[in-house]
C-alpha cells in the first residue's frame, strides 16, 4: 500500500507541477489516503508550494467594519440575526478609524487588508462610503485592499474595481450537497453567481469555506472540486470554532489529519493560488498552523478574525520565520 500511495502522490505532484488538471479519480484517491500516510501527501504539497511560489507567506489582516445582526441563517455564524450569541454589534465606523487601522496593519507586517461586513448585500449609502474608504487607503497606505461585502450587482463589482479593490472574497462555505443543511436563506448557486460577477468586473477572487461543519470527507472533496473550478487567486479555509448559541455549538472537531489533508489537496489542485489558513487555526491545530504552512498552505490571517481574537502579528511572524519561511 505504501508504494501505491507514494506513486499516486508523486503522479499528482507532477501533474500539478506541469500546470495540468488532476483527474477527479485521483482526487478521490487522495481523499482516501489512510491517516498514517498523510505525511506523504503533505510533504509533496509543501514541496509544490515552494516550487510554484517560493517561501513567502501572505499575511492578511481583517477589519470587521460592520458587525451586526445579519439577515442570513448560516448555522456557523455568530453574527446571524437568527441566533442569540451575545456578540457585540456596531455599524460602519468613521472612515478615519478604518484608514488608521489599515496603516497599523501595514506597520505590523500585513501585505493585504480585507474590509468585511455582515450583511446579505451592501446598502447603497454604506457601499458608497466603503468605495471612498478604499480610495483613501489606496492613496495613503501601501497595502493591497480586499473586500467581503456579501452579494454584489455588476455595477457594484465594477465600482469596487474602480475604487482600487484587488480581490473580492465570497466563500462557498461548504459542498453543494451540504449547503442546504447549513443555510436556507440563500443557495450555493447564489454564491457562485456573485463570484462570477466579481470575475467579470476584473476583480481577483478569494473563495473557500469552513471545514468541520459536520460534513463528510466526500463533501470536503466536493467543496475542493468546486473551489478548483473557479480557479481563484486565493483560497481561504476556516476551521469551525463552535460558537455558543448557534446550531453547531456542540459540533465535534475535525482531526488534525483531515485538516492537513484538505490544505494539501487544495495545493495539488491549485499550485498557483494562495492557500490561506483562516479562522480557527489557533484552536483547531496544535501549532497555530505552522505544519500546514509546510504542507501546502502559504497564507494566514493574523491579529484576529470577525468575531474572535487570534494570534498577534509578532507571534505569527515569529512562527513563519521559525518554519523557515518568509513573512
Amino acid at each position: 500500500m505504501a508504494g501505491d500511495i507514494q506513486n499516486l502522490v508523486e503522479r499528482c505532484y507532477k501533474t500539478a507541477h506541469n500546470r495540468q488538471q488532476i483527474q477527479y479519480s485521483d482526487l478521490e484517491m487522495l481523499f482516501d489516503i489512510p491517516h498514517e500516510y498523510i505525511h506523504v501527501l503533505t510533504k509533496a504539497a509543501g514541496r509544490l508550494t515552494i516550487d510554484a511560489q517560493g517561501k513567502s507567506v501572505d499575511v492578511e489582516q481583517l477589519n470587521n467594519i460592520k458587525k451586526n445582526a445579519c439577515s442570513e441563517d448560516c448555522s456557523f455564524c455568530g453574527q446571524s440575526a437568527f441566533f442569540d450569541t451575545g456578540i457585540e454589534t456596531y455599524s460602519l465606523p468613521p472612515s478615519e478609524q478604518i484608514l488608521s487601522d489599515a496603516q497599523r496593519a501595514k506597520e505590523q507586517g500585513a501585505s493585504s487588508y480585507c474590509l468585511v461586513a455582515a450583511w446579505r448585500e451592501p446598502p447603497l449609502r454604506d457601499f458608497e462610503r466603503i468605495c471612498d474608504i478604499v480610495r483613501k487607503i489606496r492613496q495613503e497606505v501601501d497595502i493591497s485592499v480586499e473586500c467581503s461585502l456579501g452579494f454584489l450587482t455588476e455595477q457594484q463589482a465594477r465600482a469596487l474595481k474602480e475604487a482600487g479593490v484587488k480581490r473580492y472574497n465570497h466563500n462557498l462555505e461548504t459542498a453543494p450537497s451540504k449547503f442546504p443543511d447549513i443555510c436556507t436563506t440563500h443557495t450555493f448557486q447564489d454564491r457562485v453567481n456573485t463570484l462570477n460577477v466579481a470575475r467579470e468586473a476584473g476583480l481577483e477572487l478569494c473563495t473557500g469555506g469552513i471545514i468541520g461543519l459536520g460534513e463528510s470527507r466526500q463533501q470536503r472533496m466536493e467543496l475542493s472540486w468546486e473551489i478548483n473550478k473557479l480557479n481563484p487567486e486565493e483560497v481561504t479555509i476556516n476551521i469551525l470554532v463552535p460558537i455558543p448559541g448557534t446550531p453547531l455549538e456542540l459540533q465535534t472537531p475535525l482531526s488534525q489529519y483531515e485538516i492537513a489533508r484538505m490544505f494539501a489537496v487544495l495545493r495539488l489542485l491549485l499550485p498557483d493560488s494562495i492557500i490561506k489558513i483562516s479562522g480557527g487555526r489557533e484552536r483547531a491545530t496544535n501549532d497555530s498552523g505552522e505544519s500546514l504552512l509546510l504542507g501546502g498552505a502559504n497564507g494566514i490571517i493574523t491579529n484576529g478574525y470577525l468575531t474572535m481574537p487570534g494570534n498577534s502579528s509578532d507571534n505569527d511572524v515569529s512562527m513563519i520565520r521559525r518554519a523557515g519561511l518568509e513573512a
